[in-house]
């Protein structure tokens, strides 16, 4: 759609490999020290055998392609008179476990524009190093009218 900031389509990627520092460093910010992040004895008795990243650290990596996207259509199309914002994520799902120094690789990709609405809706997909679909969601991508904007058009 031509007079929107993003089409059906619209993709980006952005890869990872997930350090041991990165699930310290968010669990250190969240508090979430569960023992199947930070603990290896505890995990090496369970069903994965060593510890696991946060499934909300894969979330914070999808928030990232989300930023990828807004700076793919700024580049496209300039500067513009809204605001790109988070609504949020439905259908999140998380598939398989991601190890300490698994590359992750997410993929973005504009299943639905709602020109009216203002907003469009994406698919995200997590895979590993090893082509297996770890994670799922849909992001939901508002874009705002800048109150100045607004004030001028009805002048």
């Amino acid at each position: 759609m031509s007079n929107f900031h993003v089409s059906i389509g619209d993709s980006v990627k952005f890869a990872k490999t997930v350090g041991e520092s990165d699930i310290y460093l968010f669990a250190g910010i969240t508090g979430d020290l569960s023992g199947n992040h930070v603990n290896d004895e505890y995990m090496a008795k369970s069903k994965y055998g060593r510890r696991i990243a946060h499934g909300a650290l894969m979330i914070g990596f999808m928030s990232t392609c989300s930023t990828l996207m807004i700076d793919k259509s700024l580049a496209k199309s300039g500067p513009i008179d809204e605001t790109p914002v988070s609504l949020g994520y439905d259908k999140i799902r998380f598939l398989g476990p991601v190890y300490i120094n698994d590359t992750v690789t997410l993929t973005y990709t504009i299943q639905e524009v709602d020109p009216v609405k203002r907003q469009s809706r994406s698919n995200v997909e997590v895979k590993n190093q090893n082509g297996e679909l770890v994670a799922v969601g849909t992001h939901i991508l508002r874009w705002v009218k800048n109150p100045s904007v607004a004030k001028a058009a009805a002048e």
